[in-house]
């Protein structure tokens, strides 16, 4: 969700901060008793080392469409996202826990050789615990990861001439769950609840959902609290709450966009980075097999696949970070900052870059054995010419 710099707009900031008055979807969701929102399912696959810089005109039979954040009077001026290649396909039925749903479904293409599909299920259920069912959503044609990976793989081969070294086939996908209730809250006589206050009251419920935890009562104080740990508020109607394989979004339906977009780039850049260390260690077998006996590869063209290898690196690198850079919103940058830690994006980098000065320690230890051979062969020439000349000095006397 986008909230004004701090300072700007303060008045207007204090206005809106008040419990608003139940809006009459949340007085219907109360007076039936039922909670209604969305669960948004984020999908990152790696399809290839790089994507070519031209622009896909049509996928799956769809053309692009602009990709647009809704924003309102709230929004900073300089507010500044990536903005990825957007396909929306048209919306399927399937049949799923509680009848029959309708699925929307849209395909995102990022530049580092990535893609993210989104599918966007509405729910109805009586109690919130019961969106554990949500998790592993299946339905009478079979399950909404098959469904997923199904779409991936037609993507992926018809991205096959936009794509640098395409994979020749996906690995498991990186999936994140959100759970998202529309704003405001409120309880059972339809009066406005604070999200902090509501958090509080069901704070076992909420750590089932993202644990996916069937029985609530079942889960430990400090693993709820462990669960709904990281958590965020802005204004008192609004609440992101962050774990590891889920997240639960209360705002109001406008401002979903903002939110699930940053998770799911957060979500991208898990799947890359774990595309990259995949790719470091297949390098370093290679390394360790070149050193440790000897190879039928030589020497300098071990050398240039490592300094290729480095510098193409360092390159998606930037560009994977550059797609997660944020201006003028620095309450994004704090969620973001939480989904970061959750998904321990750091110490993947960190895991990444120690695995990277291993390869470069690697690629000195070749580039000083080739140093030292060019030496040895430079010598035994200069010796070889010495006792030539001394040759043919002694049969010229003769």
């Amino acid at each position: 969700m986008t909230h004004p710099s701090p300072g700007a707009g303060a008045d207007a900031a204090r206005s809106d901060s008040l419990p608003e008055p139940c809006s009459p979807a949340a007085a219907d969701r109360v007076a039936a008793g039922r909670w209604r929102g969305e669960v948004v399912y984020l999908y990152a696959f790696d399809v290839a080392y790089d994507m070519k810089r031209e622009p896909v005109e049509r996928l799956l039979g769809q053309s692009a469409a602009p990709f647009r954040i809704d924003t309102d009077r709230r929004s900073p001026r300089r507010l500044s996202f990536h903005q990825p290649q957007t396909f929306h396909l048209p919306p399927v039925e399937r049949g799923g826990p509680h009848g029959r749903v309708r699925l929307e479904r849209t395909v995102k293409l990022l530049p580092v050789g990535a893609i993210s599909i989104t599918v966007r299920v509405p729910f109805d259920v009586p109690r919130i615990e019961e969106l554990v069912l949500y998790h592993d959503l299946r339905f009478a044609e079979g399950s909404l990861a098959e469904d997923v990976q199904k779409l991936a793989e037609e993507t992926r081969r018809e991205l096959e001439p936009f794509c640098i070294r395409p994979v020749p086939q996906l690995t498991d996908e990186e999936a994140y769950t959100v759970f998202c209730l529309e704003a405001p809250l409120a309880d059972e006589g339809g009066a406005p609840v604070n999200a902090e206050a509501w958090l509080a009251a069901h704070r076992r419920q909420i750590a089932a959902v993202l644990t996916q935890e069937p029985d609530a009562e079942s889960l430990s104080q400090q693993e709820a609290e462990e669960s709904t740990g990281r958590y965020l508020t802005y204004y008192q109607n609004d609440m992101v709450v962050i774990d590891w394989d889920a997240a639960l979004l209360v705002d109001d339906r406008a401002h979903f966009s903002e939110t699930l977009y940053l998770m799911e780039l957060a979500n991208l850049q898990l799947a890359e980075l774990e595309a990259y260390d995949r790719l470091l260690d297949g390098a370093l077998d290679r390394a360790y097999r070149d050193l440790s006996g000897p190879s039928v590869r030589r020497g300098s063209q071990v050398l240039r696949e490592l300094r290729e290898l480095r510098i193409d690196l360092a390159r998606v690198s930037e560009e994977l970070s550059n797609i997660t850079k944020f201006f003028g919103d620095w309450h994004l940058a704090r969620i973001y900052e939480h989904v970061a830690a959750r998904f321990h994006l750091a110490d993947w980098n960190r895991t990444i870059d120690a695995k990277l000065k291993t390869l470069d320690g690697i690629y000195e230890i070749l580039k000083h054995d080739q140093t030292n051979r060019m030496m040895l062969l430079l010598e035994t020439t200069i010796v070889l010419l010495f006792i030539i000349d001394l040759v043919v000095l002694i049969s010229g006397k003769g």
